[in-house]
């Protein structure tokens, strides 16, 4: 166990101490989940076309990399710990602080701890299967709760040995993820119907259109994490040099994989079967693997749900940290450990809100679902803050410039103004109830900011 907080001392800014394949292993931890193997059903009971699919697949590649370009010169010239928050919070003028209020606070208290709950929810179901315990809700909110708390506490221990855990779990995704993809693609005799098309009566009876949008959400959501990285930018060595790499080698990676995986998937189980499977892991793993697959499969899911986990919490203290510093949250919030020097309080402060949402709420598919609805808001006006630095400040350092510039961000931010219009059509109700929770950020930054305490910005990086 790490020694007692600290939470006294003067307030440090978070220690430089990782290295471009640690935030690499970070990121790619963060983005393979259990959306890969989850997706591919999902998106087979809105399309009927898998060349289609994969098709998207690649699309929700390109959309990634267009903001990893566009994130990647907003990180490089503000590397501070806090991403998006900090792109809004500098981006906007006097109108950044009540964007970069409403961006974190949503993010704190209630994206990010639900979005972890419902990650790790899943570790919890497969994890009591490889345990031989029954998968009951209670006996599933017990092991994800000890494996909430297992990922805090490394969290707390150091930053690079958080950074060392996440890169030996995202190894393990990544090969398992790989072998996959070769296996199902060179390795095994493909099915009779592989990458044949349903007939039109069989579709979803959804409007095209609409169907896109549904596929596209579940692909983005699986694509996520691309932008964590940002949040970490405090803490990468040599900024202006690695985070861009990091931001591009990572998207480029992930999308290369999951184009493979997706193409192998649906070599090996034909649109029909796949729309009648829960999750394509067990089902593929059994065909590749023999009957060792079910095992393999579920413990793959196991490693990615929990390396996902473990990432996303050591990202989402990040934010929490930067606001604390500029005192729009508790000021204890943007406490750092004496000894280890990472945000401990954010840390336990989220590890809290995340047991909350596990223990409180009985399903998380409209919490995730309002996550990414909420989060491409943001994406896109952390893309529209690239525009207003470049006008606003033309002469600051830039290590990285986006390529393509204006045309790359402005792809970017129309997908993300497309992504968000389209869900609300397909589901005005839920969604405008998450534009409305957002809204309700702005008096409550009213009020807090006349009793804000002074500032506490993180220096800038050399």
């Amino acid at each position: 166990m790490p020694p007692a907080p600290s939470l006294t001392d003067a307030r440090p800014a978070l220690q430089r101490t990782l290295g471009f394949w640690q935030a690499t292993g970070v990121m790619l931890g963060i983005i393979i989940g259990s959306g890969i193997f989850a997706t591919p059903t999902q998106i087979a009971n809105s399309l009927a076309s898998p060349w289609l699919i994969l098709a998207l697949w690649v699309l929700g590649g390109i959309i990634s990399l267009l903001g990893a370009l566009t994130f990647a010169e907003l990180a490089s010239m503000l590397p501070q710990s806090g991403g998006i928050y900090v792109f809004l919070r500098e981006g906007f003028g006097r109108a950044g602080r009540p964007l970069a209020f409403i961006f974190g606070w949503t993010y704190l208290l209630i994206s990010k701890p639900t979005a972890a709950a419902g990650i790790s929810i899943i570790f919890g179901t497969h994890a009591c299967q490889l345990l031989h315990l029954d998968p009951s809700p209670t006996n599933t909110r017990i092991v994800t709760s000890a494996a909430l708390i297992c990922i805090t506490v490394v969290n707390i221990l150091g930053v690079a040995f958080s950074a060392n855990v996440a890169a030996l779990l995202t190894a393990l995704k990544v090969g398992a993820l790989a072998l996959f993809a070769c296996l199902g693609l060179f390795a095994v005799q493909a099915s009779p119907a592989a990458f044949e098309a349903l007939p039109v009566a069989e579709a979803n009876a959804k409007p095209l259109l609409l169907a896109i949008a549904a596929a596209m959400a579940g692909i983005l959501w699986t694509y996520d994490g691309w932008a964590d990285v940002g949040a970490l930018a405090g803490e990468i060595k040599n900024p202006a040099r690695q985070i861009a790499r990091t931001f591009l080698f990572g998207t480029l990676l992930i999308t290369a994989l999951y184009v493979a995986a997706n193409a192998a998937f649906l070599r090996v189980i034909p649109l029909d079967e796949m729309r009648a499977t829960e999750t394509v892991a067990p089902l593929f793993a059994e065909r590749v693997l023999g009957p060792a697959g079910a095992f393999v499969a579920t413990a793959l899911i196991v490693v990615a749900t929990f390396g996902s986990t473990h990432g996303s919490i050591m990202t989402g203290a990040r934010v929490s940290f930067a606001q604390s510093r500029d005192g729009l949250l508790f000021a204890f919030l943007g406490t750092t450990h004496r000894s280890l020097g990472t945000p401990v309080a954010s840390l336990l402060f989220q590890l809290a809100l995340s047991l909350t949402a596990l223990w409180a709420l009985p399903g998380f598919s409209q919490m995730a679902g309002g996550f990414v609805f909420t989060i491409w808001i943001f994406y896109g006006l952390a893309g529209l803050a690239l525009f207003t630095l470049r006008r606003a400040r033309p002469d600051a350092p830039r290590p990285f410039r986006c390529p393509g510039y204006p045309l790359v961000p402005a792809l970017f931010v129309l997908a993300a103004a497309s992504m968000t219009t389209l869900a609300i059509i397909e589901d005005p109700a839920m969604n405008l109830l998450w534009v409305a929770i957002l809204a309700a950020g702005l008096p409550v930054y009213a009020i807090w900011s006349r009793f804000a305490p002074p500032t506490t910005r993180e220096p800038a990086a050399h």
